[in-house]
């Protein structure tokens, strides 16, 4: 895909720790179980320090994952849109979502976000994510990956080669805001 910064032809990786998973690219149909597993992961993994009110404001469209309501589903569709967004299924079920592609540099890929069921955390589902993701990307003639790893995440990022660029720091997260992450990014060649 020419207007795409990373290419989507790069091959699934393989471990035998995740050999019952598949890595694809998202497709439309995908929507509500994206969104159910972005809003149970996020909620459940990273927005523990916040009070209700404000993880409601964090997870944005994602607090409506289970609502059939057209909006709602409209607004967690265009919420996943990105460049590149891969999933991951085991047995038909998605464990694993990746979003990025987008260039903040003219070589340098964003890796938006990764989300991966906790039943399936330490299986090689979310390393076979980002190893999809990556050789996109360095088909895409990409250079570096950049990353805003949440706290949980920083030693999943550490063990993928990724390095600390910062310290930690916040951000806002839809409508809320105080999300704490560490940017980290990794060199491609």
């Amino acid at each position: 895909m020419a207007s795409s910064p990373c290419s989507s032809s790069a091959g699934e990786g393989s471990g035998p720790s995740s050999a019952r998973a598949i890595v694809r690219r998202y497709r439309p149909g995908d929507a509500a179980a994206v969104g159910r597993l972005i809003a149970d992961t996020y909620r459940t993994h990273n927005l523990g320090f916040a009070p209700a009110d404000e993880q409601a404001r964090l997870l944005g469209p994602f607090g409506f994952a289970g609502s059939p309501d057209p909006a709602h589903r409209e607004a967690i569709a265009r919420a996943i849109a990105a460049p590149l967004v891969l999933v991951a299924e085991v047995d038909g079920v998605l464990v694993g979502v990746l979003r990025g592609g987008r260039r903040d540099r003219p070589r340098r890929a964003v890796l938006q976000s990764l989300f991966v069921d906790g039943g399936y955390h330490r299986r090689g589902i979310g390393r076979r994510l980002v190893e999809r993701f990556e050789a996109a990307c360095r088909a895409g003639g990409a250079t570096q990956i950049k990353v805003a790893a949440t706290a949980y995440a920083i030693p999943f990022y550490q063990a993928l080669g990724y390095r600390r660029s910062t310290g930690m720091r916040t951000t806002a997260s839809f409508e809320g805001s105080g999300l704490p992450y560490q940017p980290m990014s990794r060199s491609l060649v």
